[in-house]
């Protein structure tokens, strides 16, 4: 079978569609005005209801594109040449991070706005990323099917207990760590229990890359992903009611008070499968490169939405003040903006890297010439200071 016909291209077909609802999402849940948002229209519910969905879905694919590439070379543990790759992926997505929140403004005063030290969703992936690499290492010279149990455990475990690691109390850590598990401070996610959704895509992406040749993977996969997600979404909650009732464990209830995780996991599966049902007809060039840019999308969104570097964004200019027909024609044109960018900024992506290089090769060398005329300057400062103050004769 050639590598054409094993790619899974429903999957970027996902990660298109998840990137483009997160754009229209942050658009319109950022410009629309307060008066607008009723829950009592049937347009508004559903699309609120979608908007939910995307996250979960981002994270699950994310979770599964990586873990499929990674177990997809021969080589294993620290041989395997995805590893460092992956390192290296998740500590630039924290990078990014990080540097979208910086404001130059701030910087030039010598602040560093509290704004910076939020956590947003390209830290959670970075850190799943590398959370993932870390369970593969710590499992990959062990039985084969350790490495998914532990994904799927380590999902399992963060839904069910997010009632009681909820509501800890992280005042004790640093404010920059304790972003990572708290929204108390502002960040929009946290690590916990998001990480979840990222592991269990990636034990999806193990099972597709054992069963990937077997001709009944889809026709067995996609039912199987329809029903379990139906079932999630409407008997999880009724489950945890029950194993309340025969326990009295305080924890299920809470759970079925709360049960998003769950039945957002559903949501993603039935997701999945209405994509593997469509496969066949999911191969646009354009939307499966859309799927392929992710990050220059994302990138681009936060620049032009809230302003990166410079404050000066539709958010602060449009914050909650638009109506429903110029939000909506606005989040159409702002999906179509950043789609092109993302995909102009990809065609040229070599060229701008080797661009990028040769400055900073350029700067190195610069800064290189500049310390060493620097130090002789300075020695010489020294050497004439110390002769004027009669500490050397000669």
């Amino acid at each position: 079978m050639d590598k054409r016909s094993t790619r899974l291209f429903f999957i970027d077909a996902i990660r298109a569609w998840a990137i483009l609802m997160m754009l229209q999402g942050h658009f319109i849940d950022g410009l629309l005005d307060p008066i607008y948002r009723d829950s009592s229209n049937t347009v508004y519910t559903i699309w609120k209801y979608f908007r939910g969905i995307t996250a979960p879905v981002f994270f699950t694919v994310s979770g599964f594109i990586f873990t499929y590439l990674l177990i997809k070379v021969p080589q294993t543990g620290w041989n395997n040449p995805r590893v460092k790759k992956g390192i290296k992926r998740g500590l630039q997505l924290l990078f990014f991070g990080y540097l979208l929140r910086s404001n130059l403004f701030g910087l030039f005063k010598g602040e560093i706005y509290s704004s910076f030290l939020l956590v947003d969703v390209l830290h959670c992936i970075g850190l799943s990323i590398l959370s993932i690499i870390a369970m593969y290492l710590l499992t990959t010279k062990l039985n084969k099917w350790l490495f998914p149990l532990v994904l799927l455990s380590c999902t399992l475990v963060l839904f069910i207990f997010e009632p009681i690691y909820k509501g800890f109390d992280y005042n004790g850590l640093p404010i920059w760590l304790a972003n990572y598990f708290t929204k108390a401070n502002g960040s929009v996610f946290t690590i916990i229990p998001w990480l979840g959704y990222a592991t269990v895509g990636a034990f999806i992406s193990i099972i597709f890359s054992r069963f990937k040749e077997n001709n009944y993977l889809y026709p067995v996969a996609i039912p199987v992903f329809a029903v379990s997600g139906i079932v999630l979404m409407w008997l999880s909650s009724p489950l945890f009611d029950l194993l309340y009732s025969i326990t009295g464990l305080q924890l299920f209830f809470d759970i079925s008070s709360n049960n998003y995780l769950f039945i957002r996991l559903g949501d993603v599966l039935v997701v999945f499968s209405i994509f593997m049902l469509f496969r066949r007809f999911l191969t646009n060039q354009t939307g499966l490169r859309l799927g392929q840019s992710t990050l220059s999308i994302y990138i681009i969104h936060f620049i032009i939405l809230y302003g990166s570097f410079t404050g000066f964004g539709l958010y602060r200019f449009f914050h909650h003040s638009l109506g429903p027909w110029p939000t909506v024609l606005g989040a159409l044109g702002f999906m179509l903006i950043c789609s092109y960018l993302a995909l102009k900024f990809e065609d040229h992506k070599p060229w701008i890297k080797e661009g990028f290089n040769r400055f900073i090769c350029i700067l190195r060398l610069q800064t290189e010439r500049f310390a060493v005329v620097s130090f002789n300057i300075l020695r010489t400062l020294t050497y004439r200071l110390v002769q004027l103050l009669g500490l050397q004769k000669n």
